[in-house]
């Protein structure tokens, strides 16, 4: 006799669904907060975009208009579609103003201290279900959680620049973060079109814990001699088919940004491996930030670019 027992397939554990987002708020109209305010206005989603100058936000969003406008040319998008989301972009210098949003999205400068006064300054004015998700490429999101008071509503939702081209976003739960908000974050990425990489919260996680350190490291080869920034550039571009070299990838980036991702992971994780390159250093402090500040590892002065060693 057969002794098989026939068993029911074990039923689906069913995912609780995110909260709803409908109005959304981002903090930075710098390069990478325009980004992301442009994909959700485009996704169908209100959006207050907030920072310390109107002349900044300004200008941001007619960032936004050149850039949808070049969408509309190589037909990704239609006329009416970017004069609606346009119309779904409030902006703002006040927290007040992210009175009504579901979600804010931070998108400053990579530097925790300034997160972290960012929070302290936008807790006061949020809804009690108001989630908060920070754009950081590399800082803890388990301590930025913590310090809003609110951790479990706290998540890691980092974009690739430029955010309206790259598909990749990914997200990163604190060791608070409830399910609700983080099926909220994967929705929500859905929602833009994005791919999604889910990373453990360790310094830097996914990308730029592989991608930072191999410009470091190319920045060593540069300050050791061992070939110039076009020799660098070159050799990743036609012997390892990357589309842009270390140091022109840096320069694009952002210097400051490079250095303070090397130096969360050099503290995180104390590995010498992880050192950031003194030419590095040296380049960040003389105000050589890359494109951003005009002159980096090339020199945007000039046209096209010189290197600058």
């Amino acid at each position: 006799m057969s002794t098989d027992v026939m068993t029911a397939p074990a039923p689906a554990v069913a995912r609780p669904a995110g909260p709803a987002i409908a109005v959304l708020g981002v903090i930075g109209a710098g390069q990478m907060g325009k980004g992301n305010a442009h994909v959700c206005a485009l996704a169908g989603l209100t959006v207050v975009l907030l920072d310390v100058r109107q002349d900044l936000l300004d200008r941001a969003v007619a960032t936004m208009g050149r850039n949808m406008e070049r969408q509309v040319n190589r037909g990704l998008i239609t006329a009416g579609d970017r004069a609606a989301a346009l119309a779904r972009v409030a902006t703002s210098t006040d927290y007040a103003a992210f009175a009504d949003c579901d979600l804010v999205i931070e998108a400053a400068t990579e530097k925790e201290e300034v997160k972290r006064a960012i929070f302290r300054a936008l807790i006061p004015h949020l809804k009690a279900g108001c989630m908060i998700a920070s754009n950081t490429s590399s800082i803890s999101i388990t301590r930025l959680g913590a310090a809003t008071g609110r951790p479990e509503k706290f998540i890691g939702m980092h974009f690739m620049n430029p955010v309206p081209v790259m598909k990749l976003m990914e997200v990163i739960r604190g060791i608070a973060t409830d399910e609700p908000t983080f099926q909220a974050a994967m929705a929500l990425a859905e929602r833009l079109g994005k791919t999604t990489a889910v990373a453990e919260d360790f310094p830097a996680f996914i990308v730029n814990r592989i991608l930072v350190p191999m410009i470091n490291e190319a920045v060593y080869a540069l300050y050791e001699g061992v070939g110039s920034v076009v020799a660098i550039d070159n050799a990743l571009r036609l012997g390892a088919n990357h589309p842009m070299g270390p140091l022109e990838l840096a320069d694009f980036i952002g210097l400051d940004t490079c250095l303070s991702i090397m130096q969360v992971l050099y503290e995180g994780l104390s590995d010498s491996k992880y050192r950031p390159c003194p030419l590095l250093v040296k380049y960040v402090e003389a105000g050589w930030l890359g494109r951003k500040s005009g002159r980096g590892f090339y020199d945007y002065t000039q046209d096209p670019p010189r290197p600058t060693r």
